[in-house]
């Protein structure tokens, strides 16, 4: 009989301890599931939708602008994607039409439309003057000496990669639109990067049409 008012004693113990676990579990396991998974975490969905809706125009559905004008920004770094469309909104990199869009983005899309088009795969360019491309790959690897004009390759890669956030990937890009943006940095006209300012500002139109047209065969 003491044996048994023992075995039911222990049995009511565990019981209980096991209901009390139960009851604090609950409350932490809620707890746990109301944190987000990941605030920062870019929403690609949003990000295809903000781009179709705002960019593809002017930029392709794929990042891969056929307006020689306006750059291919697929597989672009998204830190230097959303850098550009922060200053576009501030007025920091002046353009009239890029204004206007970016002006319709909040940061979260910014962040959005950058890492969903920085996902889709580049288009190879092709370089079309062989005496400027001769030229421009002398630039691009081993920049002018005597007027102090550093390689591309050290900030931009051999390769064209470029390196996330700071310096933008060029290879493929078209050359009409980066002989646009080394005359605008080489005239003051656009303001946002001081190093580029430096180094434009050394180079003449010949060296600048060289240089584009060996990045837009750059791959």
């Amino acid at each position: 009989m003491k044996l048994f008012t023992h075995l039911l004693i222990a049995a009511s113990l565990a019981v209980a301890a096991i209901s009390a676990f139960s009851q604090e579990a609950k409350p932490a396991a809620a707890a746990a599931s109301a944190v987000p998974a990941s605030a920062d975490k870019p929403d690609l969905a949003k990000g295809e939708a903000s781009f179709m809706a705002v960019c593809a125009a002017c930029h392709a559905p794929d990042g891969n602008s056929l307006i020689p004008v306006n750059p291919k920004l697929a597989q672009q770094h998204p830190q230097y994607l959303i850098k550009q469309l922060q200053e576009f909104k501030a007025g920091k990199r002046a353009n009239p039409v890029m204004l206007g869009m970016a002006s319709t983005l909040s940061d979260a899309d910014m962040k959005n439309v950058a890492f969903w088009i920085s996902s889709k795969k580049a288009a190879p360019g092709v370089a079309k003057d062989k005496e400027l491309v001769l030229l421009g790959e002398r630039i691009y690897r081993g920049g002018i000496a005597d007027r102090q004009v550093p390689a591309c390759a050290g900030c931009h890669s051999p390769n064209g990669a470029g390196i996330p956030a700071q310096y933008p990937r060029l290879s493929g890009q078209h050359a009409e639109y980066a002989v646009a943006q080394l005359t605008a940095f080489r005239d003051g006209v656009r303001g946002n990067s001081l190093q580029m300012t430096q180094v434009a500002a050394k180079l003449n139109d010949r060296e600048i049409r060289a240089l584009a047209d060996y990045v837009a065969g750059l791959r």
